[in-house]
């Protein structure tokens, strides 16, 4: 038996993406957003709506970057989703967050976050709120990596939003091989 819970955006995984921006005097500025993914091999989309401070932002500079949330940072990555940039200047200061600026686009890299997506603008649809970035870099602090040189998805500990019980979840067991195990039933 199954139960309907009509039209709802509820799916497993939703990432929990920091999306970072600088605003018009150079401050740095971040919001917390799950309805997003990749949409193109070098492209990610979001759905977020025109108010955000982040979003104008965006707008102004063409630029912005996406990073992972972690369980260490949990409480600073949801307070940023809490708190409105159109009236709170320092939110990214009051979540404890440091900002580096990127090499590649006119935005800030967050220093406590290990992996970020650095993009330029591609669209935005003010209608269908759907931002669509261009990935000019993917961002990787050292001590996630493993001794490949790869992400090591138990050191980074990213989260994902559970709509169903507005929770964050820890990713980080592997429970099967991306393009292999599959090939047993051919």
């Amino acid at each position: 038996m199954r139960k309907n819970f009509g039209a709802k955006p509820y799916t497993y995984p939703q990432p929990v993406f920091i999306v970072a921006t600088y605003g018009e005097d150079g401050t740095p500025d971040a919001m917390n957003a799950a309805w997003g993914g990749i949409s193109e091999n070098t492209q990610i989309s979001m759905c977020l709506s025109a108010g955000h401070k982040t979003v104008k932002n965006i707008l102004a500079r063409g630029a912005f970057t996406v990073s992972m949330a972690d369980a260490d940072h949990v409480v600073a990555c949801d307070y940023v989703g809490i708190a409105s940039g159109n009236n709170t200047s320092d939110k990214f200061e009051k979540a404890g967050f440091h900002a580096t600026r990127s090499e590649f686009v006119d935005a800030p890299l967050i220093d406590e976050l290990a992996i970020a997506v650095e993009c330029k603008l591609v669209s935005y649809d003010e209608e269908s709120c759907r931002l669509v970035g261009e990935i000019v870099n993917v961002s990787v602090d050292e001590s996630v990596l493993d001794q490949d040189g790869n992400v090591d998805v138990k050191k980074a500990a990213p989260i994902t939003f559970d709509p169903f019980h507005n929770a964050y979840i820890q990713l980080g067991e592997k429970v099967g091989n991306a393009f292999k195990d599959g090939l047993a039933l051919r």
